[in-house]
């Protein structure tokens, strides 16, 4: 049923009605007297409730079902109070039911509902009948034809076609409520203000029908407003069934301006989300012809489209990159997304990040390693004193390398007190091999994305601390120095040692896998180096893959000879003061 559309008529007396009538159970809508309302009538129990009432004046009760979920009724599933109404038109249609049109009397309360047979209209226990839906209702003047067999929320399921009456019904006593005649001032003002309510809800809204404003308008009776401005909104079948219940029409108007007020807010904001969302194409639509006029700009200039200019460098760069074939064809598959995606979106700048990271990796580079075993030598003896072992296990790696072209580079581990040169003896070694050297600090790294990176689903993420040392390196065969590799934590977050096992791997470390790249990087070449003041912290699977170089506090003399060699020089260098300024002798550096 379309209420907004309902034809008002003239209220009749409801002297001379009949002590008990016919209960014509209503689903998902509520007729108010003065109503005339078409109703599509198919089951059969419907159809004797119809059928049964006097044919010289034909009146039923509607009540409304209190859900809506209901098949056959009973007296507990109606509300107590309904609206008399007579049927105006009965004319059966080709499905077997009726169409039929009834007009509203007088408000009356249900006071005892029974069932009655049809054939006898003798009360009987008998199935009780189901509840009707009102169809959509005519506009003036086209309620007397077929109005459609469309029902208002019965439910989805479909209706079976009927041949005929059904053998029982429902049939009600009642008891007629009468309105209040009180006019107050009170009144007056609600009268205006559910008026003006009703205007601005059929203005911003833009929903109901003319001709309830204008009939609105035209009254000056406060209930016949009150029932009027009901069907504007799109109230629910349990409000209007509260303002059915109301008969005070004062009573009845404050009710109706608090639901109007109601539905107002909700117009409201939905106009202004709308607008919002307008405003906020119109500027995405703004946004793109300025695009296009830049782009007709550079054609016109010769200067070709940027972004596709743009697309053209990266693919140049993935080319010149020496990446494998598997990561070249995901670093295309990337770039071939970018003229797909809306300008301005953020999804481009992940895209050019994520390949910017690919071609940014040293793939194929490496630095030539300096295989001259004497001036590997004398480097790291001019760098540090002593550390005898250490030296001699990088002078073997070289000689090694020397004979043979090629060898896996060892994973050493430099374990020793703080301040015996552990840090500055890899960039000697770096300096010493002439490759480059990278350096990060593992030191209460507590979150496995540091290692391995987090994965692109994430906002702001990016490569873990290995792929950014590699990058920084700028060649894929660096010294890589992981310092305080004791001191790494681990919580709820993940265990960042447990990542580390893969890159300190040498089976393993030739296809490191990121969770930011998702494309192996190889490792194999890169010579790590870890660092730590106590073994014990560190986890014995991570141990194990580690040759560890114990490096012992240095003596008295060693530290004398460090002090008189580096130490002293280095200062005086630094506060530019010579030898010839300033001597300290061997007795002055023991004190």
């Amino acid at each position: 049923m379309t209420p907004e559309r309902a034809k008002p008529r003239r209220r009749r007396g409801s002297r001379d009605l009949p002590a008990s009538l016919p209960v014509l159970p209503l689903i998902n809508t509520v007729v108010f007297p003065r109503m005339t309302v078409p109703l599509l009538v198919e089951m059969p129990a419907s159809i004797s409730a119809v059928l049964s009432a006097n044919s010289d004046r034909p009146v039923v009760m509607l009540v409304a079902q209190r859900r809506e979920d209901l098949g056959l009724v009973n007296p507990d599933d109606l509300y107590q109070v309904g609206t008399v109404a007579q049927v105006v038109q009965s004319i059966r249609v080709p499905s077997g039911g009726l169409q039929v049109v009834v007009q509203g009397l007088t408000r009356a309360k249900v006071t005892m509902c029974t069932s009655v047979d049809y054939a006898t209209g003798e009360p009987r226990a008998a199935e009780l009948p189901v509840a009707e839906s009102a169809e959509p209702a005519s506009a003036p003047g086209e309620a007397e034809g077929d109005g459609g067999s469309d029902r208002d929320g019965a439910g989805d399921e479909p209706v079976a076609p009927t041949t005929g009456p059904g053998p029982t019904f429902l049939r009600t006593t009642y008891e007629a409520l009468s309105e209040g005649d009180t006019r107050t001032l009170t009144t007056e003002a609600l009268m205006r203000s559910v008026m003006n309510q009703l205007e601005q809800l059929i203005e911003k809204g833009r929903s109901g029908h003319p001709e309830v404003l204008t009939t609105a308008r035209s009254t000056e009776e406060p209930g016949w407003l009150a029932d009027i401005a009901a069907f504007a909104p799109d109230l629910t079948v349990a409000q209007r069934q509260q303002l059915l219940e109301i008969t005070d029409p004062t009573d009845r108007l404050r009710a109706v301006s608090g639901f109007l007020s109601h539905h107002l807010d909700i117009v409201d904001l939905k106009n202004k989300i709308q607008g919002e969302i307008h405003k906020g194409m119109e500027k995405t639509q703004r946004e793109y012809f300025l695009r296009e006029q830049i782009k007709a700009i550079h054609r016109e200039l010769g200067d070709g489209d940027p972004q596709q200019t743009e697309i053209e460098g990266l693919r140049q760069r993935v080319i010149q990159a020496g990446m494998p074939e598997a990561v070249r064809e995901r670093a295309t598959r990337e770039i071939d997304r970018l003229p797909m995606i809306p300008p301005g979106s953020p999804e481009t700048g992940i895209v050019r990040t994520y390949v910017d990271w690919l071609v940014s990796l040293p793939w194929s580079k490496e630095t030539a390693d300096s295989l001259h075993l004497r001036d590997a030598e004398q480097i790291l003896d001019e760098d540090h004193f002593g550390l005898e072992k250490v030296k001699e296990r990088i002078i073997e790696f070289l000689a090694v390398r020397r004979l043979s072209g090629k060898l896996r580079s060892p994973i050493l581990c430099l374990a020793g007190p703080p301040g015996v040169g552990k840090t500055s003896l890899g960039r000697s070694i770096a300096r010493a091999m002439g490759r480059t050297f990278v350096r990060i600090s593992l030191g209460g790294v507590r979150d496995e994305a540091e290692i391995r990176g987090h994965r692109r689903t994430y906002v702001g993420a990016m490569p873990g601390r290995i792929l950014r040392g590699m990058r920084d390196a700028g060649a894929r065969n660096p010294i890589f120095m992981l310092d305080e590799i004791d001191k790494i934590g681990r919580d709820f977050r993940g265990d960042p040692s447990s990542a580390l096992l893969e890159v300190l791997d040498p089976e393993q470390n030739a296809t490191f896998s990121d969770h930011y790249l998702e494309a192996p990087f190889d490792l194999s070449r890169v010579l790590f180096i870890t660092t730590a003041n106590l073994l014990d912290p560190i986890p014995p699977a991570l141990r194990d893959r580690m040759e560890v170089i114990s490096i012992p506090g240095y003596t008295e003399e060693e530290k004398v000879q460090i002090a008189a060699r580096f130490v002293v020089p280095r200062q005086l260098e630094q506060h530019g003061v010579t030898t010839s300024h300033v001597q300290i002798d061997d007795e002055a550096l023991r004190l």
